[in-house]
């Protein structure tokens, strides 16, 4: 399914990487990249709501928001999933790849996954 994964690692002096995005209401929101992936021929980015006190981004119980990279007029633009089948396919990528990593639950995720089908 992937046909190249960034290899995950962490490191002591880890510096995340931040996106602020802009709704179509002009409001603000931070996220954290916490993962990216070519999948299927398509770069996709794996983001989480940026929490600044790392403490804080330990406990908190987020939820992963799935981007796909795409150009437009020779620009880096992120747009949402919109299909359901990609979307899921692009969801277990992901979920697989940082459950390694992040503790996920993966009966949770099953149950998740299921009910987008």
């Amino acid at each position: 399914m992937s046909d190249e994964q960034l290899p995950l690692e962490m490191e002591e002096d880890y510096e995340p990487d931040i996106l602020t995005l802009e709704d179509e209401n002009g409001q603000e929101h931070t996220f954290e990249v916490i993962d990216a992936a070519d999948i299927n021929g398509s770069r996709y980015l794996a983001m989480v709501q940026y929490v600044e006190d790392a403490a804080a981004r330990l406990e908190q119980d987020a939820e992963m928001l799935i981007m796909k990279v795409s150009e437009l007029d020779g620009e880096e633009v992120l747009d949402l999933v919109d299909d359901d089948e990609e979307l899921y396919q692009v969801s277990q990528a992901f979920y697989t790849r940082l459950s390694e990593v992040y503790n996920i639950d993966m009966e949770e995720l099953e149950k998740e996954l299921k009910d987008l089908e």
